[in-house]
């Protein structure tokens, strides 16, 4: 059992594995998510990683603070790198984003906006304020300006998914971000993070929920629990 420190409450937990999955499974998820959504991708065929904590090895935090991550799909390898040390690698954009090379441009792109650089052509940038709604979402919603420690720049796209969902409830359809999708994107990080302490690249069987081939790494999909707790498939 890890001994409470004040750092864990209340958002700090994110900080140590025992509570989460580091930052591939605290932002990685994401922009995996939206290329996948972009791209419609489905699961990787393999996942490999490699990290670690390079740079400050005195911290009371014990999740990588360098990590990179490959997940090979059928026709693209999707990669992910982060570092919690240092400068934004583009900061014109934003830290936490994603980038799709494409044969006619580039698109950049994170919760504030986007950037697209054409081949031919000139830079196309725009804001999360820049679209048609943000006025009335700031109008409408007071609780925006005034909530403690509200992302300011999530609020509307919060409130569409939520409207999406009650619609898909009532018709019985899906939702644009439904819970297989959200699945298909976490088991790829926590693969990720299996990969990189095991130094092996891994191939997951979403039918199975094993591991191909590996048992050590299937054994890793169940946290131990305290006593008396006992994983739900244990």
């Amino acid at each position: 059992m890890r001994p409470y420190n004040k750092m864990v409450h209340p958002r700090s937990w994110r900080a140590f594995m025992e509570y989460c999955n580091g930052i591939v499974g605290d932002m990685c998820v994401h922009m995996l998510d939206a290329v996948r959504w972009q791209l419609d991708l489905g699961w990787p065929k393999s996942v490999s990683s490699t990290g670690g904590i390079y740079v400050d090895k005195a911290s009371k935090a014990n999740i990588t603070d360098t990590q990179g991550a490959t997940f090979e799909f059928d026709d693209l390898n999707v990669v992910w790198e982060h570092r919690s040390w240092g400068p934004p690698a583009d900061p014109t954009t934003h830290p936490w984003g994603f980038t799709l090379y494409g044969d006619k441009g580039t698109l950049k792109a994170s919760v504030q906006g986007y950037e697209f650089i054409p081949n031919n052509g000139p830079k196309i940038t725009k804001t999360w304020k820049d679209f048609p709604g943000y006025k009335e979402e700031d109008e409408r919603f007071a609780e925006d300006r005034t909530e403690k420690d509200i992302e300011i720049h999530v609020a509307p796209a919060v409130r569409r998914h939520m409207q999406n969902l009650l619609e898909n409830i009532a018709s019985r359809g899906r939702p644009v971000a439904d819970i297989e999708q959200g699945y298909t994107s976490t088991a790829s990080c926590i693969v990720a993070n299996m990969a990189m302490k095991l130094g092996r690249t891994l191939r997951y069987d979403p039918k199975t929920h094993k591991i191909i081939d590996d048992s050590e790494a299937t054994k890793l999909l169940k946290r131990p629990y305290r006593a008396p707790w006992k994983h739900p498939m244990a």
